[in-house]
């Protein structure tokens, strides 16, 4: 004789399971659990605005018409559409150096890709097809995101075209250093699996917003991954596609966004509910001369309030470098208020 085990589910569908002959009314969405469901809604959500790019590159110490001179080197990576026309957002290092730029959709559809410039100080690169019906993803905000939540990171790693993986946000306000030496902070750390070829893909939460562009791995490691935030993608990306590159001026801090004590705002009067806590300073910068120091609060700058690094990267823009300004910080218990100089980041690497 069968035997069969009978469960009722909460909506009085039945499921039925033996031996023998078994029948099963249950439908795929509610054989998926809240997990799945979440990370198969926000893959579908953004995957038809992940493209794949190949990035054609000289061939180095080649001259003349010798075969070698015509080889050329590929580099590979992923993107993703995030105007209905045509820019795409990836990394520097996917596109830098390119003799030419190619771009898969997800549709199958294939273009050549201009590029529209190129920042290696925070490892981004923006990209422009020119195409119709296309699906732009839909950028979040990475300042609402916190350790421990749901984490799906979109991309083609090793050339495998479409590959979902999903982790939780690990870490907020990392710091790494970029390729050009700059210390990129506020980068998020997660355990969504990244290989190479995930390199400019989203990481995206489970309502399918984009919060950061995937773009480092340690390699020795496992689940140790890292996304450049997209709100300092949004401010990169605004700056490449109006100027082309990225005009900057610096300070020379190191530093990661903290919550500011409340009794201390409250003493002090201030507005905002985070600074930037210096980590680290660097030697013969504007931030060394004016006297910053490690453990410095920086709450805000040429009058404007500081609530953390993106803030801080906005306000040094070009037309700061060597402009006297006001920087206001906590220390210990006390306010503090500096004169500083920035000075411009490519004049700083070349003395």
């Amino acid at each position: 004789m069968d035997n069969f085990i009978r469960s009722i589910s909460d909506d009085g569908a039945k499921v039925e399971s033996g031996t023998g002959n078994a029948g099963i009314s249950l439908n795929d969405d509610e054989l998926l659990d809240a997990y799945s469901q979440a990370v198969v809604g926000a893959a579908e959500k953004v995957g038809p605005s992940v493209v794949n790019i190949e990035a054609r590159l000289p061939s180095r110490g080649a001259s003349g018409n010798s075969p070698r001179s015509q080889r050329r080197g590929r580099g590979g990576g992923s993107g993703f559409i995030f105007t209905p026309d045509g820019f795409i957002l990836t990394n520097s290092h996917v596109v830098s150096g390119a003799a030419e730029i190619e771009v898969a959709l997800s549709d199958g559809r294939g273009f050549e890709a201009e590029l529209i410039g190129d920042d290696p100080d925070t490892d981004l690169a923006v990209i422009r097809i020119n195409a119709q019906n296309l699906l732009p993803a839909h950028l979040g905000d990475s300042q609402s995101i916190r350790p421990g939540q749901l984490a799906i990171a979109i991309g083609n790693p090793y050339g495998f075209q479409a590959t979902v993986t999903a982790g939780v946000i690990s870490a907020l306000g990392r710091s790494l250093r970029s390729r050009s030496g700059r210390l990129m902070d506020n980068v998020i750390q997660t355990d969504a699996a990244l290989n190479p070829g995930n390199s400019g893909g989203p990481l995206v939460t489970s309502r399918g917003e984009v919060i950061g562009v995937n773009t480092a791995i340690i390699i020795p490691a496992q689940g140790i991954c890292f996304a450049i935030a997209i709100n300092t993608a949004k401010f990169v990306a605004s700056r490449l596609i109006r100027d082309g590159r990225v005009k900057r001026s610096y300070i020379g801090v190191g530093g990661q966004n903290v919550p500011l004590n409340r009794r201390l705002r409250r003493f002090h009067e201030l507005p905002n509910e985070s600074g930037i806590l210096v980590l680290s300073v660097e030697p013969d910068s504007p931030a060394r001369k004016a006297g910053v120091q490690e453990g410095d609060l920086i709450v805000a700058f040429d009058a404007q309030t500081v609530s953390g690094i993106d803030d801080l990267h906005a306000l040094l823009t070009e037309e700061k470098v060597g402009v006297r300004s006001s920087l206001v910080a906590l220390r210990k218990s006390e306010k503090v208020s500096l004169e500083i100089v920035p000075e411009e980041t490519g004049a700083k690497r070349a003395s």
